[in-house]
């Protein structure tokens, strides 16, 4: 393959990369369920911005057990957002603006509606008998062994046309996929080809640690009660009780991910970022993005989660420098906010996050060495919607209320118009009720309002964005971590003879801190919108939340 492979000018490394959850962003025919046409009117809100590229959830043919995370064609769209000339036009329309488009790739598993599935379950000896994970009970009836569910109970259902389980890592209407069978792999890599063709610029690889599970089906073995340190799962969830050797991070997904690499090396600039849910999350990102040959970045949980506190954000930085110093060992995706997850300024915040907290979390995340993932509505600082039990739609929600509420509240429709019944969202004239209700708590924060507000986050992430892309030891900089400090996290990012320090008191109390020997500050960069410190030669004094950017002499 190394003879096709296309050149590739590495945007990805220090890309901005902006998040679409299509149901929730802009509803263009008014029956309540945002829609391709709508996000493509919306494309000019992305740009400015200052995004180098946008991502969608899910978007192909499914019948949304969840949200399109269960596929039932991989190469067509699902009528309730548009069709395939509709993503053309939005693709051509994004390349317009100078956006890159990526898509999600749920390749992981599908849904039990894929003519692939319905085909394996018919009989155990069809030509895809083999495409998914099945296994005969044990003597008493029971699942061949103690794998979970993310989403709660066994990760295997019986089928009775069978006459034996099928696994699922998550809900039953998801089997999973059998990536042991070459054929599956040739059959996903064509789905993947199909995009690639019609001129999207990257993938995003939902779940790719789930792709392989251990051929002998051993058991995982129990951890105890959980203490809540895991990032990836809930301590009020059983899957939180056992250390997943067997049913996920096999090492046979990187021989996957290699044909993976040499199809989309084919493209131009192309890129690909991979999901990896694991405890041992970076060293992880590190693996499966090593050695130019696999994933071009990877993101995990371990910011995803409501720690925040100036030693564990800089034992998540520390743990991917150590394993990842060069581009060769390994790139980041930095995420703070996505639609599996409580929004930022909820998570970090509580119910009234301090906004000079909400202009800290942009500055940290788009300092750090690598790519950056923007959620819709973190760039207005929206806090977590609350929805009521009878509202909810997330099947993870209703199973773990009320200890977990899902993933609803990040999932609420966009606030563009602070005037408008439904802020904007588009099913007002016709009175479609949303497919989740627009938060009130919402509408002060509406496109509309920020917008007029010099000194809106809205503002303040376009300000830092575009600043940003002139400071070269940002976007290419090796990062060197400063000693540990109670309350301020603190780097140096350096390219060439040109060092920046990035300083940041995470704390709601404020704080001094002295730089290192032979260390002293030559210039604060204000033109970055940085607030909230102040820096006298070698020493620099933060007010609670306080951001310093400054050129080191």
């Amino acid at each position: 393959m190394s003879s096709n492979k296309a050149p590739n000018n590495g945007w990805w490394r220090s890309g901005a990369i902006y998040q679409v959850y299509p149901r929730s962003y802009q509803d263009s025919n008014g029956d309540g369920i945002g829609d391709l046409p709508g996000i493509t009117r919306r494309l000019d809100h992305i740009a400015r911005l200052g995004a180098d590229a946008v991502w969608f959830s899910p978007i192909f043919k499914s019948p949304m057990k969840d949200f399109g995370y269960d596929v039932s064609d991989y190469c067509d769209i699902d009528p309730m957002f548009g069709t395939l000339d509709d993503f053309r036009a939005l693709i051509a329309r994004a390349h317009e603006l100078g956006l890159k488009v990526m898509i999600d790739q749920v390749l992981s598993h599908c849904s039990d509606q894929h003519p692939w599935f319905v085909e394996s379950r018919s009989s155990r000896d069809n030509p895809k008998a083999d495409w998914f994970v099945w296994a005969d009970p044990k003597d008493d009836g029971t699942p061949p062994n103690n794998w979970l569910s993310v989403f709660g109970g066994s990760s295997w259902q019986w089928d009775t046309r069978r006459k034996q389980y099928y696994l699922h890592n998550f809900l039953a209407s998801q089997p999973d996929l059998n990536f042991h069978n070459p054929q599956v792999q040739d059959a996903l890599l064509d789905s993947v080809r199909f995009w690639l063709d019609m001129g999207v610029d990257g993938l995003r690889l939902d779940a790719i640690n789930f792709c392989f599970h251990d051929k002998e089906l051993r058991p995982n073995p129990g951890t105890g009660e959980p203490d809540g340190s895991n990032p990836t799962v809930s301590a009020s969830n059983p899957y939180a009780w056992q250390q997943h050797l067997y049913d996920r991070s096999r090492p046979d997904a990187l021989g996957f991910l290699q044909r993976m690499r040499a199809l989309t090396d084919q493209y131009p600039d192309t890129t690909m970022v991979g999901e990896i849910g694991d405890e041992s999350g970076m060293v992880m990102v590190a693996q499966y993005s090593s050695g130019g040959d696999k994933l071009h970045m990877g993101y995990c949980f371990d910011l995803l989660t409501d720690r925040h506190h100036a030693a564990y954000i800089r034992s998540v930085i520390d743990k991917f420098e150590r394993v990842a110093k060069t581009p060769d060992l390994g790139w980041a995706c930095w995420a703070l906010s996505n639609h599996d997850c409580k929004r930022i300024a909820t998570r970090w915040g509580g119910e009234h996050p301090s906004p000079a907290l909400l202009r800290l979390a942009p500055a940290l995340q788009l300092s750090l060495r690598g790519a950056s993932c923007i959620y819709q509505g973190d760039e207005l600082g929206l806090p977590e919607a609350d929805v009521a039990y009878e509202d909810l739609q997330d099947p993870y929600g209703i199973t773990m209320w009320p200890e977990f509420k899902g993933r609803d509240g990040c999932r609420t429709p966009f606030p563009w118009d602070s005037t408008a019944p439904d802020l904007g969202f588009g099913g007002a004239a016709k009175n479609a009720k949303p497919w989740l209700p627009v938060s009130e708590s919402h509408r002060a924060l509406a496109v509309d309002r920020q917008e007029a507000d010099p000194g809106s986050v809205l503002n303040h992430y376009r300000h830092l964005l575009k600043w940003r892309r002139s400071q070269p030891a940002l976007l290419n900089g090796d990062l060197t971590l400063l000693p540990e400090h109670e309350q301020v996290v603190a780097y140096v990012r350096a390219d060439g003879g040109e060092r920046v320090l990035c300083a940041f008191n995470l704390s709601d109390r404020a704080a001094t801190l002295a730089l290192p020997a032979g260390q002293s500050v030559a210039a604060v960069l204000s033109d970055s919108g940085a607030t909230g410190a102040t820096a006298s030669g070698t020493t620099i004094a933060f007010d609670p939340y306080g951001v310093l950017f400054a050129r080191l002499a």
